[in-house]
């Protein structure tokens, strides 16, 4: 592109607060976006799920048992299905029309992030590893999984060894689009199988097509966190 990337960027860390609260500044940021290229950064200040605009969390969660367990529910401004965020790296990218980064295509922008993303990834696991841009949507093991970010991947997600390790979700308005993002990095507990409705294949689904980068070691969930938040401002920032 040719661009000083580095110089049209702006990078916001909010820092921990509830689901509405991250959801409502995400919104906030896309209303009042104008020349420069933000991602911000925030965590959860408990276990919560987000879901896309158009969803209704009660066809598709236990929203009392959800709520009982202490889980923060909130609408996303984007779209897609329900994002779990007790295991995961959430992060938000918003990039105006007027910005050398920013495609006319959607696709194009999902990849766009996407590739940072993946280069991200492979510093994280320093490793070789194949990670690649799934090419196409893939199948669903019901109608409920495609409902859910981490049961299916779908086209330009980031993939290891086929199998699913970052999702997002867009929302363009005039003046740009926000690009919400989701990072696995352990697998949902049990605690989880008792907000899925029952008879959906939903758990099944996120085990098979869920890469997550720490396996089973959540105790160091935050400090993966806070390397690969370091990792995706670099990636980002030094796309040209």
């Amino acid at each position: 592109m040719g661009y000083n990337s580095l110089l049209m960027w702006k990078i916001i860390d909010t820092g921990s607060a509830s689901a509405e609260a991250n959801m409502r500044i995400d919104k906030e940021l896309l209303e009042g976006l104008e020349n420069e290229a933000l991602l911000h950064l925030y965590d959860w200040d408990r276990p919560s799920a987000t879901y896309g605009y158009f969803v209704d969390p009660h066809k598709l969660l236990n929203v009392a048992k959800a709520e009982a367990l202490g889980f923060d529910l909130a609408r996303r401004p984007t779209g897609g299905g329900v994002v779990f965020h007790a295991w995961d790296l959430a992060f938000s990218v918003l990039v105006p029309e007027t910005h050398p980064a920013f495609a006319n295509n959607t696709l194009d922008n999902y990849a766009f992030v996407n590739r940072a993303v993946l280069k991200a990834v492979e510093r994280f696991l320093k490793t070789q590893a194949p990670l690649n841009l799934t090419p196409s949507d893939a199948p669903a093991l019901d109608a409920d999984c495609g409902r859910f970010c981490m049961a299916r991947p779908t086209k330009y997600d980031v993939m290891l060894n086929g199998r699913k390790i970052a999702g997002a979700a867009q929302r363009r308005m005039k003046q740009g689009y926000l690009h919400q993002g989701t990072i696995a990095l352990t697998m949902p507990d049990e605690m989880l199988k008792e907000i899925l409705l029952e008879g959906t294949r939903v758990w099944e689904a996120m085990h098979l097509n869920t890469y997550p980068l720490l396996g089973t070691g959540i105790e160091k969930l935050q400090v993966a966190r806070e390397e690969l938040k370091t990792l995706l401002k670099e990636e980002l920032t030094c796309q040209t």
